[in-house]
């Protein structure tokens, strides 16, 4: 099956709110349908002829230091895996990083599970964008909602009001 991209501020029915205000702002992004039964990466990918080094996973961490719980976006590749315990925890200063539970991150972000994007986050989140995503000519993404995808440049997600660009594999 073909994806079908039109600009993302044409088809704002097929975001999450959150990302169609964001999308405003971000020029260059592209939204396709999908089954929503194959929004995971790997079945997308499989289905829709999209090679997993062409899609960026959206990851949100708890970091937790002192009592206090912060959260944060990473994107990688879906080639490559998060170093959630080494690079992010270090990086966001915690004593404690790991993935937060599912029900926290659709709660906290208003997206559905397996659509999450940084596009639309919390203002406060810092969104750990991995070197290879940045470097990106362009990658999909989520869109927020598990029907669609996102396909928007690598710099374009380096460039969010809240991303910082570093080494996030392990």
């Amino acid at each position: 099956m073909e994806l079908h991209w039109v600009p993302a501020t044409e088809r704002t029915d097929l975001l999450a709110d959150p990302v169609a205000q964001a999308v405003a702002d971000l020029g260059g992004a592209e939204v396709a349908e999908i089954d929503p039964e194959l929004a995971d990466t790997a079945a997308f990918c499989e289905r829709y002829g999209v090679t997993l080094d062409e899609s960026a996973n959206c990851v949100v961490v708890a970091a937790k230091r002192g009592g206090e719980t912060r959260y944060a976006a990473c994107m990688v590749l879906a080639t490559m895996r998060v170093d959630v315990n080494g690079v992010v925890r270090r990086h966001l200063e915690a004593r404690k990083a790991s993935f937060a539970p599912m029900a926290d991150a659709v709660e906290l972000t208003g997206m559905e599970y397996g659509g999450i994007t940084p596009l639309g986050l919390p203002g406060d989140w810092p969104i750990l964008v991995d070197t290879h995503v940045a470097e990106h000519p362009r990658v999909v993404i989520g869109s927020g909602l598990r029907r669609s995808k996102l396909a928007v440049p690598g710099a374009a997600l380096a460039g969010l009001k809240t991303a910082e660009v570093l080494p996030l594999a392990g």
